[in-house]
């Protein structure tokens, strides 16, 4: 099996791949339809691979080993990127929705031409992105990435904009009813902000060096309670950069051993706690009960 390292590229470079590939066939659908909800997709497929490109950035520069200037690593640059993710997404989905509204206000919908070529595109672009998220779950469940789940979020939010277009197109081709498209787009414009909104705050949080999750904090403080020749444990913080959980906690020993014992119980301890999280950079502190 390839190493999270190949993995995190792997769905990068796949995303960037997809992207561009959609963008092309969205221009050529929104040339031939004049849709606004398949501008609204082409935006977001626009966004996706500027991110892409932001976000294999970051993964290749997280990466990077530890240094004297970065002693805990580089993997922040994951959330960083996460954060301006979020926020182009947002004024993406600011544009769509005021051309929108200008849309509907006027009373004049567009009337849209070559809907069946345009519903072609956007039930192709279903099937190539069902299948790069696919593989950005895996690669996140995986890895713990922040930015590779990320990237699948965008993907994901781009499949209710692409299936608006759809039903949009087919009420305009088939009834006459143009000003659908504008209500679609309002809708998938919405539904991108919320998306943007849920990015931001984890990664404001990881990079305010927020407690992970709770269930974590739990399990790794019922592993070191429970671990043969631990009286107790304090003091257990967490946080988390990028896709790397870094865990310090201060465990209890029988100050009467030898050190060479106190010290196996710490090695130990530190690896089975790696072994439920493989993503994890592991602190021990061994005080006397």
């Amino acid at each position: 099996m390839p190493d999270n390292k190949h993995l995190k590229l792997s769905a990068g470079l796949a995303s960037i791949l997809l992207a561009l590939t959609l963008v092309g066939l969205k221009l050529w659908a929104l040339s031939e339809t004049s849709a606004l909800s398949i501008a609204a997709s082409l935006a977001d497929s626009a966004m996706d691979l500027m991110m892409s490109l932001a976000s294999l950035a970051a993964i290749a520069y997280a990466m990077r080993p530890a240094d004297e200037d970065h002693a805990f690593g580089h993997s922040s640059a994951e959330d960083l990127t996460a954060l301006g993710q979020s926020l182009f997404i947002f004024v993406s989905a600011s544009v769509i929705a005021w051309v929108a509204v200008t849309r509907l206000s006027s009373g004049a919908p567009v009337a849209l031409a070559e809907t069946e070529r345009g519903i072609l595109v956007m039930v192709l672009s279903i099937f190539l992105t069902a299948a790069l998220v696919t593989w950005q779950r895996f690669v996140a469940q995986r890895t713990g990435s922040k930015v590779v789940e990320a990237d699948s979020l965008h993907y994901v939010g781009d499949l209710l904009p692409t299936v608006g277009a759809i039903i949009s197109l087919w009420a305009a081709g088939s009834f006459g009813l143009h000003s659908i498209d504008s209500i679609v787009a309002l809708a998938a414009a919405l539904f991108m902000a919320v998306g943007a909104a849920r990015i931001f705050i984890k990664a404001w949080n990881a990079l305010m060096d927020a407690s992970a999750d709770p269930v974590v904090v739990e399990d790794v403080r019922r592993l070191c309670e429970g671990w043969p020749g631990v009286r107790g444990c304090h003091d257990l913080k967490t946080r988390t950069a990028g896709s790397i959980l870094f865990i310090n906690v201060h465990i209890e020993l029988d100050g009467e051993q030898s050190l060479q014992a106190a010290h196996a119980i710490g090695a130990a301890l530190k690896r089975a706690i790696i072994e439920a999280y493989p993503n994890s950079d592991v602190i021990i502190h061994k005080d006397p009960v």
